[in-house]
């Protein structure tokens, strides 16, 4: 229960406080009337988190009371939006919107200043207090100033007069204000006749002014193109820019004047009327209105003579508007004004020189031989050297005057007297007309009797075009390079080829030859050459082709070219070895640095992206490969019996960027080579011995050999035989050749030390190695006397057993020397030794008996336990070895 009503508490409590609240916003008889004003002042832009002041420090508030006071801002503001107020400490800070000052207060004016206002409330009850906040932002220079257009345009007349003003309307605007807006503007390039003042209005809004300098002459410039900058107070300064063209218009400052003041013209009494006699020609450098001109005759000019000549006002141009008397020669004098607004009229004299006519001037009577219309001739550029143009027969000829007749005009024509005919001439070609190169020319017939008279006609002649033109292509051979991969539709050229007829004629028509492959398209009309698919180089690298310029005119005439397609190289292709793996057969301890084999690899790719190195994964510091051949080598002599399988991973890299590789695995085989004698196991040496009864039955196994070899194969292979006997009768033991295994072949009848010389031999190519071990046999029932016996077999190792090591396939010497020189001698010796020693035997036999379990002991020690060790020491070499391979 107290629970809840704590919580009803609570509530009626905040109930209170949103009616004060709202009370305090809304009338002024609010319930609490502590409220308190702060100003802080902020740069705009700030980042966020910058602290703008502290509430608690500025009021001097007390932060020791309990409860503790709690800062709250209204949320509904908009102004709140910028900043954040730390609720326990009343510190104000930036949020993360920045301030823009100009879009903040974009409506205010300058001198109303930009801020923000903010209500901040202090709680609990206790505390109550409102804050009226306003943080006044002030402006930075972040803004440029500029102009409201690019090219600002002014006309100033060419009269106008030194230091005349001329406000540039569209002055720049800079967001800015204070000393941070626009301060002042200036000219780039001034030309040494302009320069620029600023006005301030009533406003303070600055409007620049060009002001003239020195005079201007729109005749010489008509246009001066700078740069307007506008400058503001910001340190450092912000600039705008913008064009100014200063346009200088035109006044009527000049008046016309003739190009000649004085014309002689001389005109024969038959002239016909509306014959052209001058025309005369004014000229004024102003525009417009101010250079119209009027031409009019002088008031000095009599009715009369302006009856005979008429002038036209706009060209100048003087033609005869009467006839003339031809009985009598004059001379006439025309003065001509040119009139300009405002001027003064420029005066040309023209005189006119008639010449009496005594008789009538001869007359040429054309007939056109070839097409003729409105006094232009049509010829074929088609037609042979001396094709008839036309006839010229002249009239009115005095017999008592002579007349002349001939050509003016350039050109392969003459005119001529034909078939010695009294006054007919004949024109014609001397040469084949050619359109291409002059397609009409002018002639004229000149006829001049003795008085001076001339009569001259025109005659135009027009070349007429034929098909004589084949297309031209630009080039002959067309080399064209494209990369491998391309999109399909890539453009590949354009075509261009020229046909110097006209119309039709010369319109081209381009054509792929019969042997362009079907990837290729040109456009009949443009020439523009395409490849419709993609292209791969290690398919085909070039493509070779002709392609046709056809025009259009009959018959239709046609030229050829070739095109090379060289498809460029990318490193699409990984390198490829032959094989997917290889396998090498070595013989063993081959040479260092001798070749094992040879990696055959391969990249469809083109040079660089062609080339291939060759890199050992594993195995360098045993092996190393030739790069360039792909020769595989050992650094040094390889032991089969160390090692007889090699594995090795080659990569393959290519020189393209990127690179691309391939891998590969060599697997090197150690064939075997016969290096290794026969190791012999058992017996361990030539001093140990083996005791062997006198009463052993013939057939009796008694020891055995027992040899390895670290070869393999043939080589390893291993064949027992005895090859010297030293004590007892001969023959008495049997060497089986596999196995090694030692039988008795008859019985024995002597005492004493058996010596065999066993040769272990394998059955290597090209030369067997072997190795020698002597089989100490002793013959008795017991053994009595070890020292004895060692001191025989001491003597045996006198003799000099030869082991045999590995061949020197350079210098090899004997085999083997004469092991018993002196043979009947010792047989007799060791005979009579025998015999002493059953005595002593015999003497002894108590003492034997006596001690047989001992020697029974001893002979257990000396054969069988010797025997077993041996083996199983050879089997575990054996096993050693073959782990090994």
């Amino acid at each position: 229960m107290s629970t809840i009503h704590r919580g009803a508490c609570l509530a009626s409590k905040g109930k209170f406080w949103a009616l004060c609240i709202l009370l305090l916003y809304t009338s002024p008889l609010s319930c609490f009337s502590n409220f308190s004003h702060l100003v802080y002042k902020i740069k705009e832009g700030l980042p966020k988190g910058t602290l703008i002041g502290a509430i608690s420090e500025d009021l001097k508030l007390d932060f020791s009371v309990d409860p503790p006071r709690l800062f709250n801002l209204e949320l509904k503001q908009i102004s709140s939006q910028y900043v954040n107020l730390n609720n326990t400490t009343g510190e104000l800070y930036t949020s993360a919107l920045e301030i823009d000052r100009e879009a903040l207060c974009s409506d205010s004016h300058e001198g109303q200043g930009c801020a923000i206002f903010l209500d901040v409330i202090i709680l609990p009850q206790q505390y109550f207090q409102l804050v009226k906040i306003k943080i006044i932002i002030e402006d930075v220079n972040d803004n440029r100033p500029y102009f409201p257009v690019d090219e600002i345009r002014v006309s100033v007349p060419e009269n106008a007069p030194v230091n005349a003003r001329f406000a540039v309307e569209q002055s720049a605007v800079d967001p800015d204000v204070g000393i941070n807006g626009v301060q002042t503007y200036w000219l780039v390039n001034d030309y040494g006749v302009f320069t620029l003042d600023v006005e301030e209005n009533e406003g303070g809004e600055l409007t620049p002014f060009l002001i003239v300098t020195e005079t201007l002459d729109r005749e010489k410039q008509a246009e001066y193109l700078t740069d307007i900058i506008a400058e503001d107070g910001g340190s450092p300064p912000l600039l705008g820019t913008a064009t100014l063209r200063i346009i200088i218009t035109d006044v009527n400052d000049n008046c016309p004047k003739f190009t000649e003041s004085q014309v002689n013209v001389t005109l024969f009494g038959n002239a016909t009327r509306g014959a052209q006699l001058a025309r005369l020609h004014a000229f004024d450098p102003d525009q417009g209105a101010n250079a119209q001109i009027t031409y009019t005759f002088s008031e000095r000019v009599t009715r009369e003579t302006r009856s005979l000549f008429h002038l036209d006002k706009v060209t100048g141009v003087i033609k005869l508007a009467g006839k003339i008397d031809t009985d009598t020669g004059k001379l006439y004098k025309l003065v001509v004004l040119a009139n300009g607004p405002a001027c003064i009229p420029d005066v040309a004299t023209v005189t006119l020189h008639v010449i009496k006519v005594v008789s009538g001037p001869p007359a040429i009577i054309p007939r056109y031989i070839a097409p003729e219309k409105d006094g232009v001739v049509s010829m074929s550029e088609s037609e042979p050297p001396f094709s008839p143009i036309a006839f010229f027969t002249i009239k009115n000829v005095d017999p008592r005057q002579g007349v002349t007749c001939l050509l003016e005009g350039t050109g392969p024509f003459r005119l001529l007297p034909y078939k010695h005919l009294k006054n007919e001439y004949l024109l014609e070609t001397t040469d084949i007309l050619d359109y291409e190169q002059q397609k009409d020319y002018e002639l004229t017939v000149v006829v001049k009797n003795t008085y001076g008279s001339v009569v001259k006609t025109l005659v135009k002649v027009q070349v007429l075009d034929v098909n004589d033109n084949a297309p031209i292509f630009k080039q002959s051979l067309i080399d064209i390079k494209v990369e491998e991969n391309n999109a399909p539709d890539t453009f590949l050229a354009k075509l261009q080829a020229t046909d110097k007829d006209s119309d039709s004629r010369g319109e081209v028509l381009y054509l792929l030859g019969s042997d362009a492959p079907s990837i290729f398209h040109l456009d009949r009309l443009t020439g523009v050459l395409i490849v419709t698919t993609s292209l791969d180089r290690e398919e085909k690298e070039t493509y070779r082709f002709m392609v046709r310029a056809v025009d259009c005119g009959t018959p239709r005439k046609e030229s050829i070219a070739t095109v090379v397609v060289t498809v460029l190289d990318r490193n699409d292709n990984s390198p490829r070895f032959i094989n997917k793996d290889f396998t090498f057969f070595v013989p063993e301890n081959f040479p260092g640095f001798g070749e094992i084999g040879v990696l055959s690899v391969t990249d469809a790719d083109a040079g660089e992206n062609g080339w291939v190195a060759l890199s050992i994964l594993n195995g360098s510091d045993i092996f190393v490969i030739d790069t360039g051949r792909g020769a595989l080598r050992a650094k040094t002599p390889l032991d089969r019996e160390q090692q007889g399988t090699y594995y090795l991973w080659i990569e393959a890299v290519d020189g393209g960027k990127p690179s691309l590789s391939c891998v590969t695995m060599v697997t090197i085989l150690l064939l075997d080579v016969n290096d290794n004698p026969p190791i012999v196991l058992f017996p361990q040496s030539n001093q140990s011995y083996m005791l062997v009864l006198p009463n052993t039955l013939p057939g009796t196994s008694i020891t055995e050999v027992y040899a390895v070899d670290r070869d393999t194969g043939m080589n390893a292979v291993i064949a027992y035989s005895i090859i010297k006997r030293k004590g007892g009768e001969p023959g008495s033991f049997d060497i089986d050749p596999d196995t090694g295994n030692i039988t008795l072949r008859k019985a024995l009848s002597n005492r004493g030390l058996y010596s065999l010389l066993v040769k272990v031999s394998d059955h290597g190519q090209p030369e067997p190695l072997h190795s020698t071990v002597l089989v100490n046999l002793f013959v008795n029932e017991t053994i009595s006397n070890e020292s004895y016996i060692q001191s025989l077999l001491t003597r045996e190792e006198e003799i000099g057993i030869e082991e045999i090591r590995p061949p020197n396939r350079l210098a090899r010497g004997p085999e083997y020397t004469e092991l018993f020189p002196c043979q009947p001698v010792l047989i007799a010796l060791s005979t009579t030794c025998l015999g002493l020693f059953f005595i002593v035997v015999s003497l002894t036999a108590y003492i034997c008996c006596k001690k047989q379990k001992k020697h029974k002991k001893k002979r257990l020690e000396v054969e069988i336990p010797l025997k077993m060790k041996t083996d199983m020491q050879a089997m575990d070499r054996k096993l050693m070895e073959l782990s090994n391979i």
